[in-house]
Formats: structure tokens, sequence, C-alpha cells
């Protein structure tokens, strides 16, 4: 066995000459290598947040490679910092449905009728990072609503590259959990479907931008909410008329005190179609017309997708709970009326961080996409209401607000 090369380190406290001796090892075995140089982070940590299926942390976790070669990641265990008992472990297909490259390509973007935006990154080669490339990995945590974690770590396993296969554990990233929601009533009464909704694959979910200088989720909870009728149709007679769409000019309502934080109005609707707009998108048109109402603590409510002319409030203005703000519209980058609504960390819809509330709704069942021909065609089930009290509608549920 060759013996260790030692480095030393000389250093003067007051008359005293201090030696410290670092010791590198030399093939002294994989326990005592130098680990790959993997940076794994958690730029949100998690709001528990509750739902008809119980209470659950939504959150990612970025993983970048800072090595020169490419690395495999095998399994990623999330742990209770305090207890250090693992709450969570992915690997194998549920891991590689998890994760996501940094602005990977894609064969289909995601669209209003709840359908994900699809890699075309083949899945075995979605868990190596190459060399100077970040990872995002998508964690959908069920908790206990009684007992949730405090704080969480995480402890990633890699596949060393090259002849020497074993495996390598890295353990870190301690983070905060909190449980301090906005609570906060509907936008809106009545019966709509949970298009794009929080769910682990959304095509809200997976969008990350880096814009202000960092990246966000802005809509990783955020909702595209659609008025349907028994067969499952979003409207009656022409389609090219936003007038024949359910939630067409349906009034939307504060969702709780606030001050009105943003606004914009005048920019035109769109006629209902997949490539129909009436503008060019950009940052500035991107929600159409919308509000932003800071509802205190950090927190915005956000409207998008408003009928131009119809905001009755204006930057400032104090707005109470119940309080009509606006008309449900067809602008932006919107394919028919609805209205996107998302609670944030600030009153844009892209550079701040998208977080949880807890309102009050039924559920009544769930809606399902399907597409024939390139046409879609949604279907809904109905089942015996469940009540949910202080949680968020998840992904193509049908929801009644009393």
């Amino acid at each position: 066995m060759r013996r260790p090369r030692v480095a030393l380190t000389i250093t003067r406290k007051g008359g005293a000459i201090v030696i410290g001796a670092l010791v590198v090892a030399a093939s002294l075995g994989a326990q005592t290598q130098i680990p790959p140089s993997v940076e794994f982070s958690v730029p949100k940590p998690p709001a528990m947040a509750m739902s008809d299926s119980g209470a659950f942390l939504s959150y990612e976790l970025h993983v970048t490679n800072l090595t020169p070669t490419a690395t495999h990641l095998r399994r990623v265990e999330v742990l209770d910092a305090n207890s250090h008992a693992v709450v969570f472990t992915m690997a194998d297909s549920a891991l590689l449905r998890a994760l996501a490259r940094v602005a990977p390509p894609t064969c289909r973007a995601a669209d209003t009728t709840s359908r994900p935006a699809v890699e075309c990154l083949p899945a075995s080669e979605r868990a190596q990072i190459p060399a100077g490339v970040r990872a995002y990995v998508y964690l959908w945590i069920s908790v206990d609503p009684n007992h949730p974690p405090t704080r969480l770590s995480h402890r990633l396993t890699f596949k060393r590259p090259g002849a020497d296969s074993s495996d390598v554990v890295l353990e870190g990233t301690t983070i905060p959990v909190s449980t301090d929601l906005a609570v906060i009533s509907a936008p809106f009464h009545g019966e709509w479907a949970a298009f794009n909704g929080p769910s682990n694959s959304s095509g809200h979910r997976r969008l990350v931008l880096g814009l202000d200088g960092h990246t966000a989720i802005g809509q990783r909870f955020a909702i595209d909410f659609v008025k349907l009728d028994s067969t499952g149709s979003s409207h009656h007679g022409d389609p090219l008329k936003n007038e024949n769409y359910y939630a067409y000019g349906t009034p939307l309502m504060a969702v709780a005190d606030g001050v009105i934080a943003a606004t914009k109005d005048s920019i035109p609707q769109n006629v209902p179609g997949a490539n129909s707009r009436a503008v060019p998108i950009t940052m500035t048109t991107v929600g159409g017309n919308y509000v932003a109402i800071d509802i205190g603590h950090g927190r915005y409510a956000l409207y998008a997708h408003l009928q131009p002319g119809s905001l009755r409030v204006k930057v400032g203005d104090r707005v109470q709970r119940g309080q009509i703000i606006a008309l449900l519209g067809n602008s932006g980058n919107s394919t028919e009326p609805h209205v996107h609504f998302q609670v944030a960390d600030g009153p844009t819809f892209l550079s701040s961080e998208g977080i949880p509330y807890a309102m009050n709704f039924d559920v009544v069942g769930n809606c399902g996409v399907s597409v024939t021909n390139g046409q879609a065609a949604i279907k809904c089930s109905r089942h015996a209401p469940v009540t949910v009290k202080g949680g968020v509608p998840l992904q193509n549920e049908l929801i009644r607000v009393p």
C-alpha cells in the first residue's frame, strides 16, 4: 500500500508555531477518496400543502455536476433532519420520471388542457448529468399533517465513472419546512376544472426560468381554471367566439384583503384556438391583462388572461375579500377563456416563486384528456363530494365552490 501524501500547513499563534497535517488519500479505498464535486441545493424550501389526498411537500432539488466527466444519479433519499429517519426514497423508473435537464429539447409544449411538455431526451439518459450541467429533481412527498418534519436533509447516491464503478453517497442540504400558508377564498363560485394544477408533472410545475439573475418556478402551484358542461365541453356553439365559452365573463373576486400591487390592461383578446394570439407573446403580454394583489406577509395573489377594460381596480387600491376585481377573458398566452390563478412570493407570474395556499372547496370528480387525430377531448367522471378545508385543488380535479 502506498503511503498517503501529507501536506503541512504552518501558522503562527502568538509566539508559538502550529503545524497542521492535511492527509490526502492515495489509493486507500473508495471510502477515503475525495468525493466528486457535485452541488445540490433547494432554492425554495417547501411549505406543507393539503389536498383531498392528504398533506404533501412539493419542491425541487437542483443537482449540478462540477466534475469534468458525466455522473450518474442512482438514488435520492430525503431524511428528517432531526430524527435522521428516511421519509422518502426515489430510484429507478420513479427517479427517471422526476428528473429533467436544464432546457431539454421538447417534443410538444404544454397546453391549457393539462397536457405536460414531453421531453425528447430518452429516459435512459436522463439520470446522466454531463460535466458542467444542472439537473432538476422534482419532489412530491406525502407527510403526516399532524406531525410534519420541521427540517429535511438529502442523501444522493451516484455511480462513479470509469473503471471504478462503485457508488458514492453524498449527504447535505438541510432545509426548513414551513406550515404557514396564506388562508384565502376561491376567486370564483361554482364548478371548475383545475387543469395544469399542482402535480409532479404538469406544465406549470416543470417550467423553470432564469429571470432577474435567479431561477424560479413561479407557477409551481398555478392552475388554469376552466368551466365545463356535463359532456366535458368548455363551450357551446361556434368555438371561435369567446362569448360561447361558459367561463367567459365570470366575475373574479379578491381572495383576501389586500392592496393592488400590479395590473395590466388594454391587451386585446385572442380568437380561441391553439395558435391564435392577438399580440406577440413577450414578457409583457404573456399573462395578458392581469391583477396582482399583495395579501400580506410577502404573498401575492395573481390572476391572468382577463378581459380588456374589465379591471375594476388600480395599483394602490385596497380591496376586501370577495370584492369583484375583473372579468374572466382570453388575453395573453391563452387558448380559450379561462383564469390562470396562482399565489407567489412576488407580484410577477414568472420571476417569483410559486407557493401553496389554503382554501375551502369540494372535489366532485376528475377530468382526463384524450387526443384523437390531433383533437383533444375532455372527459370527466364524478363522485360523491369530498370536502377539503384549507387545501389546494390538484391537477384535473373537478371542484365546486359554494
